[in-house]
């Protein structure tokens, strides 16, 4: 497993370490990245590289505003939930770079969906970032609509698509992940403010533990 692979499989692990204790210290997130250039572009003509770090800087403001604003729209103290926080901007930034606002173009709307998966690459413990050779990687939200008679189905949506999943390169199979990763955590928040918001129908929020 390649030294990328290593770390984004320790942000996996943190992130769910974070969510079993919420008081560690907001720090062990990195900050949400601009787009960064290589070293390959560090030597292009100076009008070429002025025109790509307009371009970064565009993206970075983009990406600030759509989480600035489902941050407000969910009502998240940014001093209180720090870590929360820039989850959403590196999720925001993610969804940018990965052009997931081409199926999908409304950011406020990204966390309805029920969950999130990956096809073509791993994500459980015994196979993450593996490969599935000869599948077709996509990024798939899955809702649920009734049918004819009523009932809830489980709806596959893609919402981009990135051909066969062994001719992936490495940065972009790991900024994958990373959404899909990053998107859950956000969602695991969402669903213990809706258990904590019945517990608090039964009991006060002093009372509960």
């Amino acid at each position: 497993m390649s030294n990328t692979l290593d770390r984004l499989k320790a942000l996996s692990d943190k992130l769910e370490v974070k969510l079993a204790n919420k008081t560690e210290t907001a720090s062990e997130i990195p900050d949400p990245q601009p787009l960064l250039l290589n070293k390959t572009e560090k030597k292009l003509p100076k009008e070429v590289l002025s025109a790509k770090k307009e371009k970064a800087a565009v993206a970075t403001g983009r990406h600030l505003g759509l989480a600035e604003s489902i941050i407000s729209t969910m009502g998240i103290d940014v001093k209180e939930e720090e870590v929360r926080a820039k989850n959403i901007h590196r999720v925001a930034a993610l969804y940018l770079t990965l052009q997931i606002n081409e199926k999908a173009p409304n950011f406020d709307d990204i966390f309805i969906y029920k969950a999130m998966n990956i096809s073509g690459i791993g994500l459980k413990e015994e196979d993450f970032g593996e490969i599935r050779e000869g599948k077709y990687c996509q990024i798939i939200a899955i809702t649920y609509e009734p049918d004819k008679n009523g009932k809830k189905k489980a709806k596959n949506i893609s919402l981009s698509y990135f051909g066969k999943a062994e001719k992936l390169e490495e940065g972009l199979k790991n900024d994958i992940m990373e959404f899909v990763l990053r998107w859950r955590y956000e969602k695991a928040f969402q669903n213990l403010e809706h258990y904590k918001y019945l517990l608090d129908k039964i009991k006060p929020s002093d009372k509960l533990f």
